[in-house]
This record gives C-alpha cells, sequence and structure tokens, in this order.
C-alpha cells in the first residue's frame, strides 16, 4: 500500500536545488550566501574594520562561509551555538597541466581529491566547475553542466579477472577522462575552452580550480519517492541544512532577544584533512567570533567568557545501516533513513559528543519534535572523523558531532531519506535557537 510521505517537501526540493546548483565549493558558498541574503544577512569584508552592528552577517573566503545574527540584546560576551559543516566532497579535480591524452583520445589529466569511491566516477557523464582566477586580480565561477567528460571503463572481454578478483582501479593510469579526438596533444586546449564558455578573451584566465561533477541531477528515488539520490550530500545536505536553519531564527519573531548568537560556518578541506587557511583546523572560525566579540566593545576576557558558554554542532553525512552488509555495522546501532538525525559517537575522540553533548542535542530534538538516532562504528572497523574534534582541540569550545545517515557516502552519488533533511534542518534551527 503506498504510503504518503511524514513532511512538506519544500525544504527536501529546495535541498536539490542547492545541490544542483552546487557543483564546487565556490558555488555552494555562493548558494548559501544567496539565500542569506534573502534573510537580510549582509556580507563583511575581512580587510575593512567590523562594526558592532546587530543583524545578520557573513564572510565569504574561498569555498568557506562563516554567517552570525547579533540580536540586539547581545551583550560582548554572549555565548554562541554554531553549527559547522564543510563544502567539499570527494572528486576529481585538473591538474596544472591538463591537456593530455593517447592514442587519438583527446583526455584531462587530473588529480584524485579526497577519498571518492573510484568505481563511482565510470562511465558517467561529467560535467566541469570551479573558480578561475584573471589577470586583473577578480575571480569568476565556471560551471559547464552538460556531458564533457567521461572516464570510461575498460570492457569486460578485457579484464576477465574482474568477476574473480573484482574490480582495480589505479589512481594515475585508470581516472583520466576522454574529451574528445585528436592526434596531438594541445597544450593550453582546456582553458581555452573555459574562457570561451566565460565570454573570456584568451589568457584571461591565469590561475584555476576545476573539477569534474556528474551532470546527472538530484532526484526522488523510490516507489512512494521517500528517498532521494543526489550528489554531494556529503556535506552540502549540511550546509544547506544549517543555513536554512540559521536564516529561520534570524527572520523569526523575538530573533532579537535570542540569548545566544547563531552561527553557520561551513568550511572546505575537510576532506584531506581541514588543513587550510578555509579549512576548520585554520583561525577562520576562531578570527570570526574573535573580532566579533571585539566589535561589540569587549574585550580578552569577554572572549574567555564567550567561547566558555559557546557550543557548537559538528553536523556532516554519517552512515545507515546497509541491508547487504548489516554486519559490517555495530549490531545494536542501526541508523535507518527517514529516522531522523543521527547523533555520532566514538570514544576515542574520532567525533567529540560526550555525554554533556548528548544532552544538548536532546534537547534541541525534544524542541524541534524530531526523532533522532545514535550511530557507533563496528569495533573491528575503523571509524571517520569530522570536523568536530578539530574545531573543539582548535577553539576549546563544547563539540557533538551529528548528522544524516546515507548510503554509498563518498560515490558520485548518494542516497539519503527523503524527509531527514528537513528533519535535520528543524534540529539545527532548535538548537541555534536554545
Amino acid at each position: 500500500m503506498s504510503t504518503r510521505p511524514r513532511f512538506d517537501r519544500g525544504h527536501t526540493d529546495d535541498l536539490i536545488s542547492f545541490l544542483a546548483a552546487s557543483p564546487s565549493p565556490y558555488h555552494a558558498v555562493a548558494s548559501a550566501a544567496e539565500r542569506l541574503e534573502k534573510a537580510g544577512f549582509r556580507q563583511v569584508e575581512e580587510t575593512e574594520a567590523w562594526d558592532g552592528g546587530t543583524g545578520g552577517k557573513y564572510l565569504l573566503r574561498g569555498g568557506a562561509i562563516v554567517a552570525w545574527f547579533v540580536p540586539e540584546a547581545a551583550a560582548a560576551h554572549t555565548p554562541y551555538r554554531v553549527v559547522g559543516a564543510h563544502t567539499d566532497s570527494p572528486n576529481l579535480r585538473v591538474k596544472p597541466l591538463p591537456d593530455t591524452g593517447a592514442h587519438g583520445w583527446r583526455q584531462v589529466a587530473v588529480e584524485i581529491y579526497g577519498g571518492p569511491l573510484l568505481n563511482s566516477w565510470l562511465d558517467r557523464d561529467l560535467g566541469l566547475a570551479g573558480r578561475l582566477s584573471l589577470r586583473d586580480g577578480t575571480s569568476r565561477l565556471v560551471n559547464v553542466d552538460r556531458p564533457l567528460l567521461r572516464v570510461a571503463q575498460l570492457a569486460i572481454h578485457m579484464d576477465r579477472s574482474v568477476h574473480t578478483e573484482g574490480l582495480k582501479l589505479d589512481k594515475q593510469k585508470h581516472m583520466q577522462p576522454v574529451w574528445g579526438l585528436g592526434g596531438d596533444v594541445r597544450e593550453g586546449d582546456l582553458i581555452r575552452f573555459v574562457e570561451e564558455e566565460c565570454g573570456l578573451a584568451p589568457g584571461d584566465v591565469t590561475g584555476w580550480d576545476l573539477m569534474t561533477h556528474s551532470v546527472e541531477p538530484p532526484a526522488y528515488l523510490g516507489r512512494d519517492r521517500e528517498l532521494l539520490a543526489g550528489p554531494r550530500m556529503d556535506n552540502l545536505l549540511s550546509v544547506h541544512a544549517a543555513t536554512a536553519a540559521l536564516a529561520a531564527v534570524a527572520t523569526a519573531p523575538g530573533a532579537d532577544a535570542l540569548p545566544y548568537i547563531p552561527v553557520m560556518a561551513a568550511f572546505d578541506h575537510e576532506e584531506n584533512g581541514s588543513q587550510s587557511d578555509t579549512g576548520a583546523d585554520g583561525p577562520l572560525l576562531g578570527t570570526v567570533l574573535e573580532r566579533s566579540v571585539f566589535a561589540r566593545g569587549g574585550t580578552y576576557e569577554d572572549k574567555a567568557r564567550s567561547f566558555a558558554g559557546t557550543v557548537c554542532l559538528s553536523s556532516d553525512t554519517g552512515h545507515a545501516v546497509h541491508p547487504n552488509y548489516g554486519e559490517r555495522h555495530d549490531p545494536t546501532h542501526h541508523p535507518r533513513a527517514n529516522g531522523g538525525p543521527i547523533l555520532k559517537v566514538n570514544v576515542n575522540n574520532r567525533y567529540a559528543t560526550d555525554g554533556g553533548g548528548r544532552a544538548v542535542f536532546a534537547a534541541a530534538c525534544e524542541k524541534a519534535g524530531v526523532p533522532f538516532q545514535s550511530f557507533v562504528s563496528n569495533n573491528a572497523m575503523p571509524c571517520g572523523t569530522t570536523i568536530g574534534p578539530i574545531t573543539a582541540a582548535r577553539h576549546g569550545i563544547k563539540t557533538v558531532d551529528v548528522g544524516v545517515a546515507i548510503l554509498s557516502m563518498h560515490s558520485a552519488r548518494e542516497l539519503c531519506g527523503a524527509d531527514d533533511p528537513y528533519l535535520l534542518a528543524e534540529a539545527l534551527r532548535a538548537f541555534l535557537e536554545g
């Protein structure tokens, strides 16, 4: 018997639009900023003096965004409520000398970013997107969102061992996509093509941060459309939820009387360690929070008091129990799709959650009327990690790891319950409200 969706799918519909419009971290922060602008936020520049004014503000740096709302009732020592996430996803990124090829095929030289499931990138129609740095010192976003490249798998007739030994891919030899035919490699060909796509003159582009993406759009899946399939849900699902939650809190009646300053911080480079000027292991978040204290006339003592009362929810996707590999999961913790957000726990501190943090998240979910689940890894399996422990250690603030349970993490196309993004956003909204 067919079942109806439990919730209005407006949030998930908007997530689909967000994913489609965000093929790179640079596009993701632009998409988030657009939504915040509609909620009354204004951009501030790092190179300019900050005032102590109230209201919504945001800062962009590369593929990272930090946004915050200062209520009229805020004092210099008012604590923050932070939702942290990351904008990057594993993929194939263009090398400095991109033009290559062999045996009459023109190819693009790519480097493996993060830890993608390589097989999921085979035989997919891929577009190209990212950031261009121009000769005049400005930058430009580019998104070639049509079939342009393809990593072709070797035919079964030439690799019978696939059935007995499994697929074995060499990251250097086997992952270079084709994009045309031609006997000679023409240096500068790819960048000239990108310049033409953007209406730029030859030679305008002097630097680039380009990456591939699947051009297959996100879509509801299943008999009852109760699932969502799409790219980059790790972790744009959390970025979108955090943006929606912050915008909702800032525009709600009584926002100027909030007991905390709500913050959304979406970092780049989580998939390769977070050690960059836009990563969670850099000073970006701490600098923004500190400058906000000082702009409101605060002292070092006010900053210390503020940080001592601050709590961060590190929101990242986690693992739903897999129907074909149930034995890989902890036998008593089986997060399910559409079961609500997950609380991620690891006593070896790969996740930052402790008992006090659990209580904070449980209170937010209870306030929002949202169920939540717990995730812990099978003891025989190594546990992944997030920006949570990094944020806690670098800034000395209580941090809790949460997220949405998905399948196919790090695939070119991932899968979650279609209700869970909304449930996460509602929990984040209640947390930011305090």
